[in-house]
């Protein structure tokens, strides 16, 4: 099975560095993987989301986009177990 939560972005983007940071932080203390995907390295993704990034997926669903919250995050993965 994939990660839980997915952060699609891209390298040297600050919001995505942000975003990083808190869902490295809310899924270490959930015990939920994740995974990061660039959008350079899927041009559908790129396609897609390039003027929403950094988007997050849960569960292959559409999360947040822009900024992640991380009680909102947390709340999320909590009440979908």
């Amino acid at each position: 099975m994939g990660a839980r939560v997915v952060l699609i972005g891209k390298p040297e983007c600050h919001l995505c560095e942000n975003a990083r940071l808190i869902i490295a932080s809310v899924c270490d203390e959930l015990q939920v993987t994740w995974e990061e995907i660039s959008i350079y390295d899927d041009p559908a993704l790129a396609d897609a989301y390039f003027e929403s990034i950094p988007v997050v997926l849960i569960d292959g669903k559409h999360h947040d986009q822009f900024r992640v919250d991380p009680a909102r995050l947390r709340a999320a993965l909590t009440h979908s177990q």
